[in-house]
């Protein structure tokens, strides 16, 4: 009987901190000015955690990116509103992705509205003027606002400022510095272009494929740089790796292997990265 009652405590205390599975250390919540959201958490995974199981804010969801401490991609699958994650050896785990759900627009008013069990940052666009807020809020600074946990809803309006008019003559040399500022601008970039389409264009398919085999490459990394070529010179990452077959994971450390060779430029946008060719 004690016996028993030993291990029914044991297995008590070990279900608990099984289910312990990760301590939240921050959530932010980047606001832009189309109403999309970059949702990023900070978690730090128990120590006999095998895998978390983190719910996930709105419906829609894109561009995730899980990481450890170094950067590095760690195994996930979204299933149920919910991501799994693997946190192998990881100390510190971070999550990223994108979702229009979280924000709705009534007239000129944008409200983010959101529901948590921990206090979060909300960073709103610079140009955001907040018009009402749920609670009080734990710190605000410029543009970011810190919440407590709970159903909580912010509101604001985007404001654009105007250069007011100084009398006829200040606006019309205004109007002829920024048509000069335009044009001298659009020859740059024109210059630029071409620029660019005679670096990208002065090799041949076969010119290009002679070039690569000059260079210590594998056969995935030779295939991605011929469809990045086929593309014009310029690819997004998931087009790639959906051309080639290859996970996430595997194409993110054939895309640093190829940068850190000098052979690509990985250009970061909003909502994917993209591959240039460097030869």
């Amino acid at each position: 009987m004690k016996k028993g009652l030993i291990f029914i405590m044991f297995m008590l205390v070990f279900f608990n901190m099984v289910s312990a599975q990760f301590t939240m250390s921050s959530v932010t919540l980047t606001v832009y000015d189309d109403g999309y959201v970059k949702v990023g958490y900070k978690l730090i995974p128990s120590e006999y955690a095998a895998q978390l199981e983190l719910p996930l804010l709105g419906k829609h969801y894109e561009n995730f990116f899980v990481e450890d401490e170094n950067g590095n991609p760690l195994n996930f699958q979204v299933e149920n509103g919910s991501i799994l994650i693997y946190p192998g050896n990881a100390q510190i785990i971070r999550v990223f992705y994108y979702t229009p759900d979280l924000t709705s627009k009534e007239g000129l008013v944008w409200t983010l509205n959101i529901s948590l069990n921990y206090s979060f940052t909300v960073v709103l666009p610079n140009n955001s003027v907040v018009v009402d807020l749920s609670d009080i809020p734990l710190s605000i600074a410029q543009n970011r606002i810190t919440m407590p946990p709970g159903n909580q809803g912010i509101s604001y309006v985007l404001s654009y400022t105007q250069t007011p008019s100084k009398g006829d003559h200040e606006e019309r040399y205004l109007l002829f510095g920024l048509l000069g500022i335009l044009a001298v601008t659009g020859v740059f970039l024109g210059y630029r272009l071409k620029k660019g389409e005679k670096k990208r264009l002065k090799l041949s398919r076969p010119e290009f494929m002679e070039r690569l085999d000059g260079l210590d490459l594998n056969d995935e990394e030779r295939r991605a740089l011929l469809y990045i070529f086929d593309k014009g010179g310029k690819a997004s990452q998931a087009e790639v790796r959906e051309a080639l077959g290859i996970p996430k994971t595997t194409a993110w450390r054939m895309f640093k292997r190829l940068e850190k060779k000098g052979l690509v430029k990985i250009l970061k946008g909003r909502k994917e990265n993209w591959v240039e060719l460097n030869l």
